[in-house]
């Protein structure tokens, strides 16, 4: 017998948030996932929306991510990504260098 999960989502949080860049730091014990929206012409980029986990659920929601990625690409084609290295995402985070 499969279990419901029975969940409430307010109408503030159910509104989100953009994000076209995301962050991400660890520790031993947790990832850090920090959402951020670069928009040209502002001065500064600011953290907008901050997920902490634990490398279980991080790898979970890997997992998740990787399934509905190809979902997506089967329904819709496949995402590309830009050639510009401007706009492709760091390769480490500041933590990690």
């Amino acid at each position: 017998m499969e279990k419901k999960i029975d969940i409430e989502i307010k109408p503030d949080v159910a509104q989100g948030h953009y994000a076209n860049l995301a962050i991400i730091t660890h520790s031993s014990s947790e990832f850090i996932l920090d959402f951020v929206q670069n928009m040209p012409g502002l001065p500064k980029m600011q953290v907008n929306s901050r997920i902490i986990m634990t490398p279980e659920h991080v790898k979970r929601l890997l997992g998740a991510l990787t399934e509905n990625v190809r979902k997506y690409e089967g329904q819709f084609g496949e995402i590309k990504l830009p050639m510009n290295p401007m706009m492709m995402p760091p390769l480490k985070s500041d933590a990690e260098a």
